[in-house]
C-alpha cells in the first residue's frame, strides 16, 4: 500500500484492550475503511507480546502510532512498539518528531523492509501562521520520512486555512488533520488540496473533527473530489444538526456537478469570508446566528434581503468573485403557511385568491434573522405581527 492512486480512508482506533482493537477493526472494515490507525498508547498492556498478537491478527492495513506523552516509560516502550511493527511488516509506522533523531531514524530505516515511515507532529494552541507551519513541515521532511503527518489543534475554522496551504505545497505525502469540531473541513476538503488520506470515526464513537466513516463513503463521496471541486456549505453555530449535506451532495452527484456541500462551524462570519476568499468557495447557506451579520459581508444584497435585513443564501459570482446575498426564508416560509391554509379552505369549501393570512394575528417566537424574514413576509400579506423573544431589545 503506497501513497498514490485512490484516496485512502483511515479509521482511528483508540481502544484499551487488544480484543476491543480487533473488534473495532472489524467494524471499521464493515463501514468502508481502507486502513486503520492503531493508537497503541491507548492500550493497557503488560508485555510487548500483547501488541505483537494484535499486529499479527490485524484484518486491515494499518498505521501503528504511539504518542509518547501518554505513558511514563514512553520513549523506550514507543521504540519497542515501532521496531516490532517494522519486523512484522506493518504497512505504515508512525514516529513523533520529538523521538525521530538521526540515530533513531537510521536504525528504523535499516530494520524495515516494506513498511513506510511517517514522522508526525502534534500541535496545540491554534492560530499557527503559514510561516510557522511551513518551518515545521520543513523539519518533518528533513527526517527522511516517506510521509509526514501534521495534527493541529484549531480554535477557529479559519485556522484550518494554513493546513490546506501545507497540503498544496508539501513536497512529500502529507497527512493533515485539524482537531476539534471546527477542524472537520480538514478531512472533508482535504482531497481538494492533495490529501492522499482522510481520517474518520466509527459509527457510535464520534471524535470531534472527524466525519463518520459511513458519511465519507455514502454522503460526501470524497474519492471523487479533485482540485476543481467547488465548495458549498452551511455557515452556522451550531451546525451539526444540519441536513444540508444529506440533501445537496446526492443532488450534485445526480447532476454530475463537481461540488461538495459541507457543514461550516463559524464563529466570526466576516473573518471567515476574509480567509476563504477564493472563487472555489462558491456558495453558502447562512444559519443562526449569522443571518443578519452576513449582510455586511456581501458586496451586493438582493432588494428583498436588504429590506428584511438578513440573508440566508450567499453566492460568489464567478465573473468577479463578489458575494451576492439573498433571502429565500421569507417566500419559502410564508408560501408554505399559505399553501397549508389554502388547502384547508378548499377542503372546507372556502376557496379565495386573497392571502389566507391577511388580517390574521401572526405570532412569531424568536427575533433572529429567520424571524425577521417571516415577519416581513407576513406583514406584506396584511397580517398583524406579535413577536415573543427572550431579548426585549430585539423585539
Amino acid at each position: 500500500m503506497g501513497f498514490k492512486g485512490e484516496l485512502l480512508v483511515c479509521a482511528i482506533l483508540e481502544c484499551e484492550t487488544m480484543e476491543e482493537m480487533l473488534s473495532s477493526m472489524e467494524k471499521a472494515k464493515e463501514e468502508g475503511a481502507d486502513l486503520v490507525e492503531l493508537c497503541i498508547n491507548s492500550m493497557s498492556f503488560s508485555h510487548i507480546s500483547e501488541v505483537e498478537q494484535l499486529l499479527k491478527q490485524r484484518t486491515l492495513p494499518a498505521i501503528v502510532s504511539f504518542r509518547t506523552f501518554c505513558r511514563g516509560d514512553s520513549k523506550k516502550t514507543c521504540l519497542q512498539v515501532l521496531q516490532l511493527a517494522l519486523q512484522l511488516n506493518v504497512e505504515f509506522v508512525e514516529i513523533e518528531l520529538e523521538v525521530a533523531s538521526n540515530v533513531v531514524m537510521t536504525e528504523l530505516m535499516n530494520k524495515r523492509s516494506n513498511s513506510k515511515l511517517i514522522v508526525s507532529s502534534y500541535i496545540q494552541g491554534g492560530h499557527l501562521s503559514k510561516e510557522k507551519l511551513g518551518n515545521l513541515v520543513t523539519c518533518l521532511q528533513c527526517t527522511g520520512a516517506d510521509a509526514i503527518k501534521l495534527v493541529v489543534d484549531v480554535v477557529y475554522i479559519t485556522d484550518v486555512a494554513p493546513v490546506f496551504h501545507m497540503l498544496t505545497h508539501c513536497q512529500i505525502p502529507l497527512i493533515a488533520r485539524a482537531v476539534g469540531d471546527r477542524g472537520l473541513i480538514s478531512q472533508l476538503l482535504g482531497p481538494k488540496y492533495g490529501a492522499f488520506l482522510v481520517s474518520g470515526s466509527l459509527g457510535g464513537n464520534s471524535i470531534p473533527g472527524l466525519p463518520p466513516l459511513a458519511s465519507i463513503k455514502q454522503v460526501y463521496k470524497l474519492e471523487y473530489m479533485d482540485v476543481d471541486t467547488k465548495v458549498f456549505g452551511v455557515i452556522s453555530n451550531p451546525v451539526g444538526h444540519s441536513k444540508g449535506p444529506l440533501l445537496h451532495n446526492p443532488a450534485f452527484r445526480h447532476t454530475r456537478y463537481n461540488g461538495i456541500y459541507v457543514p461550516l462551524l463559524v464563529d466570526n462570519v466576516k473573518e471567515f469570508f476574509r480567509v476563504y476568499s477564493c472563487n472555489d468557495f462558491a456558495g453558502f447557506s447562512v444559519g443562526i446566528p449569522h443571518k443578519e451579520a452576513a449582510v455586511e459581508c456581501c458586496d451586493e444584497v438582493h432588494l428583498l434581503a436588504k429590506s428584511i435585513g438578513a440573508v440566508n443564501t450567499i453566492v460568489r459570482r464567478p465573473t468577479d468573485g463578489k458575494l451576492v446575498g439573498y433571502n429565500t426564508d421569507c417566500e419559502a416560509c410564508i408560501s408554505a403557511i399559505e399553501d397549508a391554509l389554502r388547502e384547508r379552505r378548499i377542503t372546507n369549501g372556502q376557496a379565495s385568491h386573497a392571502s389566507p393570512i391577511a388580517g390574521k394575528l401572526f405570532v412569531l417566537v424568536g427575533a433572529g434573522g429567520a424571524a425577521r424574514a417571516m415577519a416581513f413576509g407576513a406583514k406584506s400579506r396584511g397580517a398583524r405581527i406579535v413577536i415573543f423573544n427572550r431579548n426585549f431589545g430585539k423585539n
